[in-house]
């Protein structure tokens, strides 16, 4: 089975970064994870996500933030 790695592609989910194989967004991989869910939580409700997936998109989120552009944030994220 290939990795599952980070993908974006104009014509699937406008753009957004996806997990390789499946339409599941980087955004919504981490709003998920953020809100509490566990990583076998996202397994179950989408399966054809793997756990290398998630963690790619842990990775990239990290790796953008890390970019030079800082995002203002106009109320406390807890």
């Amino acid at each position: 089975m290939p990795a599952q790695g980070i993908h974006a592609d104009p014509a699937v989910m406008m753009g957004k970064p996806i997990v390789e194989g499946t339409r599941i967004t980087v955004e919504s991989i981490l709003e998920e994870l953020g809100a509490g869910r566990t990583i076998e939580e996202l397994l179950q409700a989408h399966p054809r996500l793997r756990r290398e997936g998630i963690l790619a998109a842990v990775r990239f989120g990290a790796e953008v933030l890390r970019a030079d552009v800082t995002y203002p944030v106009s109320r406390s994220v807890a």
